[in-house]
Parts: C-alpha cells; structure tokens; sequence
C-alpha cells in the first residue's frame, strides 16, 4: 500500500471518502498514484455488492462512508457489471496539474 504522504488514519479515511465520492458521482479526478489505490479498493467493493448478501453488505458498509451510497451500489451499479469479471473503474490519465505538475488522472466506473 502506497502512504501518499499522509498518516495510516488520514490515509484510511482520505481513501474511504474518494471510493465513497466515485460511487456517488460516478467519475471523480485525482492524482494517479490516489486513483491507483483507489481503484482497487472500488473493484473490491463492486465485486463484494454482487454477491448481494447481508455478510457483503456489512463489509461494504464498514468501508464507505455513506449508507445511500451503499444503497446505490447494491441496487443499481452491482447488477451493471454481472456478467463482467473485473476492470469495473478505468483511469484514464489527463496530464500534469498547473500548481505543481502532478500527473493527474480521471477515475470512471466503466
């Protein structure tokens, strides 16, 4: 696991946030090292919400932040990928930033 130079707490809730940000809005932008993480985190939890069970949707409530959001990722973006075995976010890469040229990515449920 990448620190993204933050303390182990900020690094876990800051992750958090972003998977629960993604399967909100459906897309969000980032740096690429973050996306990379984040990433998988979120295939985790699509491939937890298509079992569709009480035991999954405890272990997906525990990692986001929102119980809406695990509401919508149940009932809406799980049965979209149920013939898919994997790849459910993409990133695709949009150039450096303008404050100090990180490379920054857009990070987008497939």
């Amino acid at each position: 696991m990448r620190r993204l130079g933050r303390t182990c707490g900020h690094r876990k809730m800051m992750l958090k946030n972003m998977v629960t940000s993604l399967f909100k809005h459906g897309r969000i932008v980032t740096t690429e090292t973050r996306a990379k993480e984040v990433r998988s985190i979120a295939e985790k939890m699509i491939t937890l919400a298509k079992k569709n069970d009480l035991a999954a949707r405890r272990l997906v409530l525990a990692e986001l932040l929102d119980e809406t959001t695990v509401k919508e990722l149940f009932e809406n973006i799980a049965p979209k990928y149920e013939d898919r075995n994997g790849g459910y976010v993409r990133i695709v890469k949009i150039g450096p930033r303008r404050g100090d040229a990180s490379p920054m990515a857009v990070l987008e449920l497939v």
